[in-house]
């Protein structure tokens, strides 16, 4: 069953190299951490949610809007193979309801933040920013060519984004949803502009990102999603 239709649109998509120690609490059970190329990563990602309809029913304002999240790596081992998916550290939106729903039904740590976003095409450039504001405003701009590329293989992008489902921890319970959608084309990145202040909005174990470069720094297009109905599998 589907739980949600949307589209997810202009990702911007921070990349940090992170000691596997520190998301041990986060680790929900079932499921290991995922590398890349030996590398444990932690993402920061903003991007649109536009068009969205909550099972089946597209409601008034809350249509469109932007979220940012922290997430990282993980997999779960089944009988025909690997499910690889996500978990979300802390999602931001603007609308509180959202909040709620995604809060008391999927269990995620949702948090709700007054936020903006600026898209701009010229003839050789694409600049998308995603702001959000707890005490302080933080934000993220890229700049990039305007013409998107395939997914190449077996490439840091396509390990980024071809992570389908949602773990979630709650105590010794783990849950788990599908979120379905084709391969995503990327804009090669020109430059990018950082302001975020991660102890605030994370807390002191997060405190080193603030000086810590980014490994990587993406841009994708998105594509129609469908977030299907949570199942506790422990």
């Amino acid at each position: 069953m589907n739980f949600l239709k949307a589209e997810w649109r202009k990702l911007a998509i921070i990349n940090y190299e992170i000691d596997t120690y520190i998301l041990e609490k986060y680790l929900p059970e079932g499921t290991e951490l995922d590398f890349y190329l030996g590398k444990c990563y932690v993402s920061l990602v903003g991007f649109m949610f536009l068009n969205t309809r909550l099972l089946g029913v597209s409601i008034p304002f809350y249509r469109n809007f932007e979220e940012v999240n922290l997430r990282f790596y993980v997999k779960k081992k089944e009988k025909n193979g690997w499910k690889r998916g996500v978990v979300f550290i802390r999602e931001i939106v603007t609308k509180y309801a959202l909040s709620f729903v995604a809060n008391s039904f999927y269990k995620e740590n949702y948090k709700t933040m007054p936020m903006n976003n600026q898209i701009e095409i010229s003839d050789d450039e694409l600049t998308v920013k995603y702001s959000w504001k707890d005490k302080n405003w933080h934000s993220i701009q890229i700049t990039a060519d305007t013409a998107a590329l395939p997914m190449e293989t077996d490439s840091e992008f396509e390990f980024i984004t071809e992570h389908y489902f949602g773990f979630t921890k709650r105590e010794n319970k783990t849950s788990e949803y599908e979120v379905c959608h084709p391969k995503w084309e990327y804009y090669p990145v020109k430059h990018y502009q950082l302001d975020i202040e991660f102890t605030a909005l994370y807390g002191k174990e997060f405190a080193f990102l603030n000086e810590q470069s980014p490994i990587s720094v993406m841009l994708a297009e998105g594509s129609e999603i469908e977030v299907k109905t949570k199942k506790y599998i422990l």
